[in-house]
Protein backbone atom coordinates (compact mmCIF):
# COMPACT_ATOMS: atom_id res chain seq x y z
CA UNK A 1 0.00 0.00 0.00
CA UNK A 2 2.87 2.38 0.88
CA UNK A 3 4.45 1.73 -2.54
CA UNK A 4 1.17 2.50 -4.31
CA UNK A 5 0.70 5.75 -2.39
CA UNK A 6 4.30 6.71 -3.06
CA UNK A 7 3.89 6.02 -6.77
CA UNK A 8 0.66 8.02 -6.81
CA UNK A 9 2.35 10.98 -5.18
CA UNK A 10 5.27 10.87 -7.58
CA UNK A 11 3.02 10.74 -10.61
CA UNK A 12 0.80 13.50 -9.33
CA UNK A 13 3.82 15.72 -8.75
CA UNK A 14 5.17 14.86 -12.17
CA UNK A 15 1.82 15.69 -13.75
CA UNK A 16 1.75 19.13 -12.15
CA UNK A 17 5.36 19.94 -13.02
CA UNK A 18 5.47 18.55 -16.53
CA UNK A 19 1.91 19.45 -17.41
CA UNK A 20 2.79 23.09 -16.76
CA UNK A 21 5.91 22.79 -18.88
CA UNK A 22 3.98 21.30 -21.78
CA UNK A 23 1.36 24.04 -21.65
CA UNK A 24 4.07 26.67 -22.10
CA UNK A 25 5.15 25.32 -25.49
CA UNK A 26 3.35 25.97 -28.74
CA UNK A 27 2.50 22.32 -29.41
CA UNK A 28 4.44 20.45 -26.77
CA UNK A 29 7.39 20.78 -29.19
CA UNK A 30 6.91 17.09 -29.87
CA UNK A 31 8.64 16.38 -26.55
CA UNK A 32 7.39 13.27 -24.80
CA UNK A 33 7.25 13.68 -21.04
CA UNK A 34 6.55 10.01 -20.34
CA UNK A 35 9.14 7.48 -19.26
CA UNK A 36 9.36 4.19 -21.14
CA UNK A 37 7.73 2.44 -18.19
CA UNK A 38 4.82 4.90 -18.25
CA UNK A 39 4.54 4.36 -22.01
CA UNK A 40 4.23 0.62 -21.47
CA UNK A 41 1.77 1.05 -18.61
CA UNK A 42 -0.45 3.39 -20.63
CA UNK A 43 -0.27 1.03 -23.61
CA UNK A 44 -1.35 -1.89 -21.45
CA UNK A 45 -4.36 0.04 -20.17
CA UNK A 46 -5.38 1.30 -23.62
CA UNK A 47 -4.89 -2.09 -25.27
CA UNK A 48 -6.97 -3.83 -22.59
CA UNK A 49 -9.77 -1.31 -23.12
CA UNK A 50 -9.48 -1.66 -26.91
CA UNK A 51 -9.72 -5.44 -26.60
CA UNK A 52 -12.73 -5.11 -24.30
CA UNK A 53 -14.50 -2.68 -26.64
CA UNK A 54 -14.11 -4.80 -29.76
CA UNK A 55 -14.73 -8.06 -27.89
CA UNK A 56 -18.06 -6.68 -26.69
CA UNK A 57 -18.96 -6.00 -30.33
CA UNK A 58 -17.91 -9.50 -31.33
CA UNK A 59 -15.21 -7.99 -33.56
CA UNK A 60 -11.99 -8.95 -31.80
CA UNK A 61 -10.54 -12.03 -33.48
CA UNK A 62 -9.18 -14.09 -30.61
CA UNK A 63 -5.88 -15.85 -31.20
CA UNK A 64 -7.35 -19.14 -30.00
CA UNK A 65 -10.30 -18.97 -32.41
CA UNK A 66 -8.18 -18.54 -35.54
CA UNK A 67 -4.61 -19.74 -34.92
CA UNK A 68 -3.97 -20.08 -38.67
CA UNK A 69 -4.53 -16.38 -39.28
CA UNK A 70 -2.35 -15.34 -36.38
CA UNK A 71 0.43 -17.76 -37.28
CA UNK A 72 0.65 -16.17 -40.73
CA UNK A 73 0.32 -12.58 -39.49
CA UNK A 74 2.88 -13.03 -36.74
CA UNK A 75 5.47 -14.28 -39.26
CA UNK A 76 5.11 -11.02 -41.18
CA UNK A 77 5.25 -8.89 -38.03
CA UNK A 78 8.27 -10.74 -36.63
CA UNK A 79 10.25 -10.07 -39.80
CA UNK A 80 9.71 -6.36 -39.18
CA UNK A 81 10.36 -6.50 -35.44
CA UNK A 82 13.59 -8.43 -36.00
CA UNK A 83 14.85 -6.09 -38.71
CA UNK A 84 17.42 -4.67 -36.30
CA UNK A 85 16.04 -1.16 -36.77
CA UNK A 86 13.65 -0.77 -33.82
CA UNK A 87 14.61 1.41 -30.89
CA UNK A 88 12.44 -0.39 -28.33
CA UNK A 89 12.38 -3.92 -29.73
CA UNK A 90 13.15 -5.47 -26.33
CA UNK A 91 11.47 -2.89 -24.09
CA UNK A 92 7.94 -3.01 -25.54
CA UNK A 93 5.84 -6.21 -25.45
CA UNK A 94 4.82 -5.99 -29.16
CA UNK A 95 1.73 -7.86 -30.26
CA UNK A 96 -0.75 -7.62 -33.11
CA UNK A 97 -4.48 -8.30 -33.13
CA UNK A 98 -7.09 -8.50 -35.86
CA UNK A 99 -10.38 -6.63 -35.74
CA UNK A 100 -13.08 -8.38 -37.76
CA UNK A 101 -14.61 -5.61 -39.83
CA UNK A 102 -14.45 -6.09 -43.59
CA UNK A 103 -15.85 -2.61 -44.23
CA UNK A 104 -13.03 -0.77 -42.46
CA UNK A 105 -9.61 -0.59 -44.09
CA UNK A 106 -7.47 0.72 -41.29
CA UNK A 107 -4.72 -0.09 -38.78
CA UNK A 108 -3.47 1.68 -35.64
CA UNK A 109 -1.05 1.36 -32.74
CA UNK A 110 -1.31 2.02 -29.01
CA UNK A 111 1.60 3.27 -26.94
CA UNK A 112 3.94 0.47 -25.95
CA UNK A 113 3.73 -1.60 -29.13
CA UNK A 114 0.20 -3.02 -29.40
CA UNK A 115 -0.81 -3.09 -33.08
CA UNK A 116 -4.35 -3.54 -34.44
CA UNK A 117 -5.26 -4.27 -38.06
CA UNK A 118 -8.74 -4.54 -39.53
CA UNK A 119 -9.70 -7.52 -41.67
CA UNK A 120 -10.99 -5.01 -44.24
CA UNK A 121 -7.47 -3.66 -44.76
CA UNK A 122 -5.95 -7.12 -45.08
CA UNK A 123 -8.52 -8.13 -47.69
CA UNK A 124 -8.08 -4.84 -49.55
CA UNK A 125 -4.34 -5.21 -50.11
CA UNK A 126 -2.80 -7.06 -53.05
CA UNK A 127 0.31 -8.64 -51.60
CA UNK A 128 2.43 -9.26 -48.53
CA UNK A 129 4.85 -6.41 -49.17
CA UNK A 130 2.02 -3.86 -49.07
CA UNK A 131 0.80 -5.28 -45.75
CA UNK A 132 4.35 -5.27 -44.37
CA UNK A 133 4.68 -1.62 -45.40
CA UNK A 134 1.50 -0.58 -43.59
CA UNK A 135 2.40 -2.63 -40.50
CA UNK A 136 5.87 -1.10 -40.56
CA UNK A 137 4.29 2.35 -40.56
CA UNK A 138 2.18 1.52 -37.49
CA UNK A 139 5.10 -0.14 -35.71
CA UNK A 140 7.05 3.07 -36.30
CA UNK A 141 4.32 5.16 -34.67
CA UNK A 142 4.71 3.03 -31.54
CA UNK A 143 8.49 2.62 -31.65
CA UNK A 144 9.13 6.32 -32.26
CA UNK A 145 6.53 7.02 -29.55
CA UNK A 146 4.40 9.17 -31.84
CA UNK A 147 1.15 7.84 -30.39
CA UNK A 148 2.13 8.83 -26.86
CA UNK A 149 3.24 12.29 -28.00
CA UNK A 150 0.03 12.88 -29.92
CA UNK A 151 -2.10 11.72 -26.97
CA UNK A 152 -0.07 13.89 -24.62
CA UNK A 153 -0.73 16.90 -26.81
CA UNK A 154 -4.44 16.09 -27.06
CA UNK A 155 -5.20 15.15 -23.44
CA UNK A 156 -2.33 16.54 -21.38
CA UNK A 157 0.20 14.76 -19.22
CA UNK A 158 -1.96 14.84 -16.08
CA UNK A 159 -4.89 13.05 -17.71
CA UNK A 160 -2.69 10.34 -19.20
CA UNK A 161 -0.96 9.71 -15.90
CA UNK A 162 -4.36 9.40 -14.23
CA UNK A 163 -5.22 6.67 -16.75
CA UNK A 164 -2.11 4.76 -15.74
CA UNK A 165 -3.25 4.93 -12.13
CA UNK A 166 -6.62 3.44 -13.08
CA UNK A 167 -8.65 6.63 -12.78
CA UNK A 168 -10.74 8.34 -15.45
CA UNK A 169 -12.36 5.26 -16.98
CA UNK A 170 -14.54 7.34 -19.29
CA UNK A 171 -11.49 9.07 -20.74
CA UNK A 172 -9.75 5.72 -21.18
CA UNK A 173 -12.72 4.56 -23.26
CA UNK A 174 -12.47 7.74 -25.34
CA UNK A 175 -8.73 7.28 -25.90
CA UNK A 176 -9.12 3.65 -26.92
CA UNK A 177 -12.04 4.32 -29.26
CA UNK A 178 -10.29 7.27 -30.89
CA UNK A 179 -6.94 5.67 -31.74
CA UNK A 180 -8.09 4.53 -35.17
CA UNK A 181 -8.86 8.15 -36.10
CA UNK A 182 -5.87 9.76 -34.37
CA UNK A 183 -4.43 12.43 -36.65
CA UNK A 184 -0.66 12.65 -36.51
CA UNK A 185 1.41 15.66 -37.47
CA UNK A 186 3.00 15.76 -40.91
CA UNK A 187 6.42 15.27 -39.29
CA UNK A 188 5.26 12.13 -37.48
CA UNK A 189 3.73 10.71 -40.67
CA UNK A 190 6.88 11.45 -42.65
CA UNK A 191 9.03 9.81 -39.99
CA UNK A 192 6.77 6.74 -39.78
CA UNK A 193 6.95 6.35 -43.57
CA UNK A 194 10.74 6.62 -43.47
CA UNK A 195 11.08 4.04 -40.72
CA UNK A 196 8.72 1.69 -42.55
CA UNK A 197 11.28 1.75 -45.37
CA UNK A 198 14.07 1.10 -42.85
CA UNK A 199 12.23 -1.83 -41.25
CA UNK A 200 11.39 -3.47 -44.58
CA UNK A 201 14.96 -2.99 -45.76
CA UNK A 202 16.23 -4.59 -42.58
CA UNK A 203 14.19 -7.73 -43.25
CA UNK A 204 16.31 -8.30 -46.43
CA UNK A 205 13.11 -9.92 -47.70
CA UNK A 206 10.53 -7.28 -48.62
CA UNK A 207 10.85 -4.53 -51.21
CA UNK A 208 11.23 -1.62 -48.84
CA UNK A 209 8.70 0.69 -50.53
CA UNK A 210 5.77 -1.51 -49.51
CA UNK A 211 3.90 1.39 -47.90
CA UNK A 212 4.10 3.28 -51.21
CA UNK A 213 2.44 0.28 -52.87
CA UNK A 214 -0.54 0.72 -50.58
CA UNK A 215 -0.77 4.45 -51.26
CA UNK A 216 -0.52 3.89 -55.01
CA UNK A 217 -3.33 1.34 -54.87
CA UNK A 218 -5.50 3.70 -52.81
CA UNK A 219 -4.73 6.60 -55.12
CA UNK A 220 -5.63 4.56 -58.20
CA UNK A 221 -8.96 3.68 -56.60
CA UNK A 222 -9.81 7.40 -56.64
CA UNK A 223 -12.37 9.02 -54.39
CA UNK A 224 -14.88 6.19 -54.44
CA UNK A 225 -14.87 4.75 -50.93
CA UNK A 226 -11.19 5.48 -50.17
CA UNK A 227 -9.55 3.52 -47.33
CA UNK A 228 -10.19 4.94 -43.88
CA UNK A 229 -6.42 4.88 -43.42
CA UNK A 230 -6.19 7.88 -45.77
CA UNK A 231 -8.48 10.02 -43.61
CA UNK A 232 -5.83 9.97 -40.88
CA UNK A 233 -2.83 9.66 -43.21
CA UNK A 234 -3.35 12.38 -45.83
CA UNK A 235 -1.50 13.52 -48.96
CA UNK A 236 -0.51 10.17 -50.53
CA UNK A 237 1.13 11.79 -53.56
CA UNK A 238 4.12 13.38 -51.87
CA UNK A 239 4.41 10.46 -49.48
CA UNK A 240 4.72 7.99 -52.33
CA UNK A 241 7.55 10.07 -53.74
CA UNK A 242 9.31 10.38 -50.36
CA UNK A 243 9.06 6.65 -49.69
CA UNK A 244 10.35 5.72 -53.12
CA UNK A 245 13.19 8.25 -52.91
CA UNK A 246 14.36 6.78 -49.59
CA UNK A 247 13.98 3.26 -50.98
CA UNK A 248 16.14 4.21 -53.96
CA UNK A 249 18.78 5.61 -51.62
CA UNK A 250 18.88 2.27 -49.82
CA UNK A 251 18.71 0.34 -53.11
CA UNK A 252 15.98 -1.96 -51.82
CA UNK A 253 13.01 -1.42 -54.13
CA UNK A 254 13.53 -4.34 -56.46
CA UNK A 255 13.15 -7.32 -54.16
CA UNK A 256 10.44 -9.78 -55.05
CA UNK A 257 9.05 -11.31 -51.89
CA UNK A 258 6.51 -14.07 -51.97
CA UNK A 259 3.06 -13.69 -50.47
CA UNK A 260 2.63 -17.15 -48.96
CA UNK A 261 1.98 -15.90 -45.43
CA UNK A 262 -0.26 -13.11 -46.69
CA UNK A 263 -2.31 -15.53 -48.80
CA UNK A 264 -2.63 -17.90 -45.83
CA UNK A 265 -3.79 -14.97 -43.69
CA UNK A 266 -6.41 -13.84 -46.20
CA UNK A 267 -7.73 -17.34 -46.73
CA UNK A 268 -8.06 -17.85 -42.97
CA UNK A 269 -10.22 -14.74 -42.50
Amino acid sequence: MHHILQKTGLLAGLALTLGGAASCSKDGDGVLLFSIEDDKALGQKVAAQTDSTFRAKGQLLETTSNPQAYAALNKIVLRLLNSGKLQYRNEFPWDVKIIRDDQTRNAFATPGGHIYVYSGLIKYLDNETQLAGVLGHEIAHADRRHTSRQLQQQYGIGVLLSLILGDNQNTLVDVASGLGQLKFSRDFETEADAYSVEYLNGTTYYACDGAAGFFIKAQNDGQQNPPEFLSTHPDPGSRIQNIQTKADELNCRNRTAGSADFNQLKSAL
